[in-house]
C-alpha cells in the first residue's frame, strides 16, 4: 500500500499508530473477555488463564516502544495507560469476586482495594524507566506484581489450590 493510500484513511502517523493500538486493545479484550467467561466455578485456573492471555498479548509491546511514547506522544502513552487500567478493573475484578466466593481470597480485604493496589502496582512499575531500572521484562514485571499482590490477598487453601502456571513457572514462582 503506498503512503498516499494510507493517508486517505489516516491524518497522521499518530492517527495510524492510535488505530492499531485501539484494534490490539480490542483485540486483548476479546480474547480476556473468552478467558473469563469460562467455568467461572475455578478460581486458581481462572486466575491463571487470565494471566496466560494478557501475558500472550503484552509480549507484543516491548519497553523501548513504550519509552518512545512516554517521551514523543505523552497522549498514545496515556491511551495505553488508559486502556490497561480499565482492563485490569474489568477482568481482574471479576476473578478477585470470583475467588472471594470461593474462599480463596481473603473476605476482609475488599476486591475494589485489591485491584487498586494492583493498578498502582503496575502504574508505578510498568513503565521503561522503571522496568529498566529493575533490569525486569514487561513480562516478568506483571506476572511478579500480579503473583505479589494476589498471593498476598489469598487465603491458605486459595494458594494450596495454584495450579501450574504456563511456561516455566508457576503463579507461585516455583520451577
Amino acid at each position: 500500500m503506498s503512503k498516499k493510500t494510507l493517508y486517505i484513511h489516516f491524518s497522521s502517523k499518530i492517527a495510524l499508530l492510535r488505530a492499531v493500538l485501539l484494534d490490539k486493545f480490542d483485540d486483548l479484550n476479546a480474547d480476556l473477555d473468552r478467558t473469563t467467561s469460562r467455568d467461572v466455578s475455578d478460581f486458581p485456573s481462572s486466575l491463571l488463564e487470565l494471566l496466560s492471555c494478557l501475558q500472550r498479548h503484552m509480549e507484543e509491546i516491548q519497553p523501548p516502544f513504550l519509552r518512545d511514547m512516554r517521551r514523543e506522544n505523552p497522549d498514545v502513552f496515556a491511551l495505553i495507560e488508559t486502556k490497561r487500567r480499565e482492563l485490569i478493573l474489568q477482568y481482574f475484578g471479576k476473578v478477585v469476586d470470583q475467588g472471594q466466593k470461593a474462599g480463596l481470597i481473603r473476605k476482609g480485604v475488599p476486591a475494589n482495594l485489591v485491584i487498586e493496589i494492583l493498578l498502582g502496582a503496575v502504574q508505578a512499575i510498568m513503565n521503561p524507566q522503571k522496568i529498566k531500572e529493575i533490569g525486569l521484562t514487561l513480562d516478568a514485571g506483571y506476572i511478579t506484581i500480579i503473583r505479589v499482590v494476589l498471593e498476598g490477598v489469598m487465603t491458605e487453601k486459595g494458594r494450596s489450590k495454584l495450579p501450574r502456571y504456563r511456561g516455566r513457572r508457576t503463579l507461585s514462582g516455583d520451577s
